[in-house]
């Protein structure tokens, strides 16, 4: 497949990256020449220096072979008329665009094909929102991904030293616990992801990724040691889009207090207009005297989401010693995960990752519904349906040969949602949704691609 990727951002590199080493035919277009120039080091892509919305630049790329074009700049307006000389091709490509603007949303009409004709718009600012609502929802988890409409959660979080779950192995976990409700689906021990057996044996600061009901995670977070907390004294720092999201939707929730700390005046006097009741500070959030000066020390939760990665950790490092309850930042680099346990960070937002997920969707072979890279994202959850062709189908799960490293998390049938066991069968139509290592991503296609006698 062609894909052009404008924008060399987080998004547009880890995308990139992610479909070159799966054998695309990539390129890259950005207006930054250092951008491009660290992508040619480490990426198997072609790079291209111009702006995205530029039909030159596109022709030089090779718009009209394109199968895909996945417009990720930080300008909606770069993205969107990307999209739309990408429609005026003759073989229209298929059309992702990153939409920020809190005020567009991806349903809007305006997307349709009667109007710009994007296939798929992508709002991180909002998933980033999607992701503090979970997080504050199950207290005690560090990420939580939505399957099957949201019957079906991935829960992450680390072991600590007093979980009653270290030193056991899986099968005396499902023994204590129950092996109906959760199923532990990888564990990322130092650097490297375990897709685990049932002889697998838990240890402290392991990192575990686990399936469960939705009604069954807050159960599973008490088992493992985690405390749910209130939610009704927010702070949050940063006064961008997410932040003004996130402070509309915690107002219509009946949130007792929400402040938000941004640095601009000019964007202070813009969220005051916005917003009813949620107090609006002007001054730097990793001030302690500000933060003391606004009572910190009775947060539930201190919420960081500007633009800058580490002034999200800084900011939720200080708010946890000043005396707040929770602390969750946005961290975009893959490369910080590790220091969330050392620092006590209690969640992170990826809207990158949800970004990502979404395009994978729509890259993989057979009927995908979602595609979520996990942890350092060498591994990924797949969310697929079942298809009377496919070689998964109408045999119990022990008798299929998935490729090592494969776990399958959870099956859903109608309004049932199963934890399976080597014996559960997976029937067409049926949505499941699998753990894998990402090496394994070529095999797990293959065995999900219809077979060609489908469509005699």
């Amino acid at each position: 497949m062609r894909v052009i990727v404008i924008g060399a951002g987080e998004v547009g590199y880890n995308i990139a990256d992610i479909l070159s080493k799966e054998g695309n035919d990539i390129i890259i277009v950005d207006k930054d020449e250092e951008r491009l120039k660290n992508i040619s080091e480490n990426l198997d892509v072609q790079t291209i220096i111009g702006s995205g919305s530029s039909p030159q630049v596109l022709k030089k790329a090779k718009l009209s072979q394109a199968e895909m074009v996945v417009a990720v700049t930080d300008s909606d307006e770069t993205n969107i008329v990307a999209c739309l000389l990408a429609s005026a091709q003759s073989t229209s490509p298929f059309k992702i665009a990153r939409i920020r603007n809190p005020d567009l949303s991806g349903d809007s009409t305006l997307f349709d094909k009667d109007h710009l004709d994007i296939d798929l718009c992508i709002n991180p600012e909002r998933e980033a929102v999607n992701d503090v609502i979970n997080l504050m929802e199950y207290s005690g988890a560090l990420e939580v991904i939505d399957f099957a409409g949201g019957r079906v959660k991935l829960i992450s979080f680390y072991i600590d030293s007093d979980c009653v779950a270290i030193g056991k192995n899986l099968q005396q976990l499902r023994e204590i616990y129950g092996e109906e409700d959760i199923l532990v689906a990888s564990i990322t021990r130092g650097d490297e992801p375990i897709i685990p057996s049932g002889e697998t044996v838990i240890k402290e600061n392991d990192y575990l990724f686990v399936f469960a009901r939705s009604e069954d995670v807050k159960d599973a977070l008490r088992f493992f040691g985690k405390k749910a907390e209130p939610s009704e004294r927010i702070f949050i720092l940063g006064g961008g889009n997410t932040a003004l999201m996130l402070a509309e939707l915690l107002e219509k929730k009946g949130v007792d207090i929400v402040k938000i700390i941004e640095k601009k005046q000019g964007r202070c006097d813009m969220l005051a207009s916005r917003l009813d009741k949620t107090v609006c500070l002007h001054g730097d959030g990793t001030s302690q005297d500000l933060l003391k000066e606004e009572n910190i020390q009775d947060a539930d939760y201190f919420i960081a989401v500007t633009n800058d990665d580490e002034a999200n950790i800084l900011g939720a490092l200080l708010a946890k010693q000043l005396g707040a309850k929770k602390a969750i930042a946005l961290i975009n680099k893959v490369d910080y995960n590790h220091l969330v346990p050392i620092i006590g960070i209690d969640g992170v937002m990826n809207p990158r990752r949800a970004s990502i997920g979404k395009i994978l969707h729509f890259i993989r072979k057979g009927k995908v519904i979602s595609a979520t890279p996990l942890g350092d994202e060498k591994a990924e959850a797949v969310e697929f349906i079942a298809l009377e062709t496919s070689d998964i189908t109408n045999k119990p799960l022990k008798a299929i040969n998935f490729p090592k490293g494969t776990i399958v998390g959870a099956i859903t049938r109608n309004d049932e949602v199963i934890m399976p066991k080597g014996d559960s069968v997976i029937l067409p139509g049926d949505h499941v949704i699998l753990a894998t290592l990402r090496s394994s991503i070529p095999k797990i296609e293959k065995i999900l691609t219809v077979k060609l006698d489908y469509f005699g």
